[in-house]
């Protein structure tokens, strides 16, 4: 749809939700909806619950963008909804979005890639790890399968540290991941209309990227665009991109790699929808990199909303 068409719809912005990154979407929604309405569209704010079926009809809704984070949102299960309704909707669809939740399944689709993942190990809830018979030495880090924002992430450098660690991960999930950790430089591609618009490091004051350093402001220096040889960078976005194809993703993402002083690329994660608040990176890299301010970023999101399964009436 043209941003012409998109004027004579109504725009819900999806927000708040269920998930542990609540107030997260709760930010990014407030920002979203603003934009939208600097830039002459009928949107409104819409704090989602499982009433959210209900609500999109009451609200004759036409569109919706989708400014989730986490569980119910960003899984898969709102897309979902949206294309059993017949709302087109920004982002990528529903195997695309629960694919790159759930951290497990994306590593299988990432290494059928080729792309490089960390050494890692797969444990259910009420399983033993024994780091020696594993192979995965000493740190390591541990992380629910489907949370988002670094929720229930540690890094364990000390056997004694383990048994916390994995009690504090499966409070979030019944399978987790004990990753083997990797030492090196945080930097992020974002990815627009499916291409990569540039990339950003992080570097935090805290010893890695957690939830309080994601969110609050200080806590971490931002590097746009990050200093790195050419051939590495260029190297860099065209792996997110192959990231961002090998799930199937649509529109936009940002892509998470590590990236060691060897100049070895270590593919964390998707995000398939990534923040859009005062602190979030996305926007950061588009108008750093691309020229894009946060209203045209917003509209350039809103124009790319469709249906993926069904047929758009």
């Amino acid at each position: 749809m043209t941003s012409d068409e998109l004027k004579t719809k109504k725009i819900g912005v999806l927000m708040g939700g269920l998930s542990a990154e609540r107030e997260v979407s709760l930010s990014s929604g407030g920002a979203v909806h603003k934009a939208l309405l600097a830039r002459g569209y009928d949107a409104v704010a819409i704090d989602v619950d499982r009433d959210l079926p209900q609500v999109l009809v009451r609200e004759w809704i036409d569109v919706a963008f989708i400014c989730l984070h986490g569980r119910y949102g960003e899984d898969g299960a709102v897309q979902g909804v949206l294309e059993l309704m017949g709302i087109p909707y920004t982002g990528s669809g529903v195997l695309a979005s629960a694919l790159a939740m759930n951290k497990i399944f994306a590593k299988q689709a990432f290494a059928a890639a080729g792309l490089t993942i960390t050494h890692h190990r797969v444990l259910v809830r009420g399983e033993t790890f024994d780091p020696v018979s594993a192979g995965i030495d000493l740190p390591v880090v541990v992380k629910p399968s489907q949370e988002g924002s670094s929720v229930g992430v540690s890094i364990v450098k000390k056997a004694e540290e383990l048994s916390a660690a994995l009690e504090t991960a499966f409070r979030y999930d019944n399978e987790i991941l004990v990753e083997k950790f990797v030492k090196g430089r945080e930097i992020q591609v974002g990815i627009l209309d499916d291409r990569a618009m540039g990339a950003i490091e992080i570097v935090p004051k805290k010893e890695f990227y957690d939830f309080e350093a994601k969110y609050t402001d200080g806590m971490a220096e931002h590097i746009c665009p990050p200093v790195l040889p050419a051939d590495l960078y260029r190297k860099l976005l065209a792996e997110g991109e192959k990231a961002h194809r090998a799930l199937g993703c649509a529109g936009y993402s940002r892509v998470d790699f590590l990236v060691t002083e060897g100049g070895d690329c270590f593919l964390l994660e998707v995000n398939t929808l990534p923040g859009m608040t005062a602190l979030s990176l996305l926007p950061e890299i588009a108008q750093k990199e691309a020229g894009i301010d946060f209203e045209e970023l917003v509209e350039r999101i809103l124009v790319s909303a469709s249906l993926k399964i069904g047929t758009e009436n």
